[in-house]
C-alpha cells in the first residue's frame, strides 16, 4: 500500500517485484554515474580556456566514447532480458483466476471451479470503516494462495481496462474479446491494492481491484463455503 509522499516502490510480496526493484536500483546507479562524468566533464569544458585549432579529428577518443557507452548498454540489457525472461508466462500453474474488467468494477471467475465466480465493486466512502482505504476497498476481495503458481487470464467486456497490482509487480491491459496472461507467485500473506491503470471512461478512478493473499489451507477453505453459499 503506498502512502503521501512516498518517492519509493511498494513492498514487494513477490519474486518478480524483487527483481524489478532490484534492477531499477541497478539502473539508477549506472544513471548516476554517466550523469557524474558528463556534468563532470561538461562543466570542465565550460571552466578551462584551453582550445586548439589544428584538431580537426580524434578517432582514439571517438572510439573510446563509442566502445565505453555500448559496454554500459549491455550492464543493463543483460539484466533487463533476464527479467523478462523471468517474468514469463507459467507453464504449469497450480491455480488460474481471469480478471474481467466492465464499466466501472472488475468481475472475477476461478477457472479450476465451475460454480466459483462474483463482482467486485468498489464500497462507497460513507460504507467504509476507519480501518478500511477510501476509494480502495472492495466489497468482494480476490483471494489467492500464497507460495502457488497462479494464471491470471486479463480481459474486458467493453472498453480497454489495465490488471494492475503494484506490489506484485503485475500489469496487463484487458482488451475486449482478447485474453491476455500473465503468471504471479505471491511471496506472503496480505493484502494488496491496485487499480485500473488505463483511463476507461467516467468512473475510471473508482474501479479498485483488491488481493487477499492467504495460506492455501484458508483458501480451500474459502472455496468450500463460497461454494456452498453459492
Amino acid at each position: 500500500m503506498s502512502f503521501w509522499g512516498q518517492l519509493n516502490f511498494q513492498d514487494a510480496a513477490s519474486p518478480t517485484m524483487t527483481q524489478l526493484i532490484a534492477f531499477h536500483d541497478h539502473a539508477m546507479l549506472i544513471l548516476t554515474l554517466v550523469i557524474s562524468i558528463v556534468g563532470y566533464a561538461m562543466i570542465s569544458i565550460m571552466v578551462n580556456k584551453l582550445s586548439c585549432r589544428t584538431i580537426l579529428e580524434a578517432q582514439q577518443i571517438e572510439t573510446i566514447w563509442t566502445v565505453i557507452p555500448a559496454i554500459i548498454l549491455l550492464f543493463l540489457a543483460f539484466p533487463s532480458l533476464r527479467l523478462l525472461y523471468l517474468m514469463e508466462e507459467t507453464m504449469n500453474p497450480n491455480l488460474t483466476l481471469k480478471a474481467i474488467g466492465h464499466q466501472w468494477y472488475w468481475s472475477y471467475e476461478y477457472s479450476d471451479y465451475s460454480d466459483l465466480k462474483f463482482d467486485s465493486y468498489m464500497l462507497p466512502a460513507e460504507d467504509t470503516t476507519t480501518e478500511q482505504f477510501r476509494l480502495l476497498e472492495v466489497d468482494n476481495r480476490a483471494v489467492l494462495p500464497i507460495s502457488s503458481e497462479i494464471r491470471v487470464l486479463v480481459t474486458a467486456a467493453d472498453v480497454i481496462h489495465s490488471w494492475t497490482v503494484p506490489s506484485l509487480g503485475v500489469k496487463a491491459d484487458a482488451i475486449p474479446g482478447r485474453l491476455n496472461q500473465m503468471g504471479v507467485f505471491i511471496s506472503r500473506p496480505g493484502v494488496f491494492y491496485g487499480q485500473c491503470s488505463e483511463i476507461c471512461g467516467a468512473n475510471h478512478s473508482f474501479m479498485p481491484i483488491v488481493i487477499e493473499a492467504v495460506e492455501p489451507s484458508t483458501f480451500m477453505q474459502w472455496t468450500t463455503s463460497l461454494a456452498e453459499s453459492s
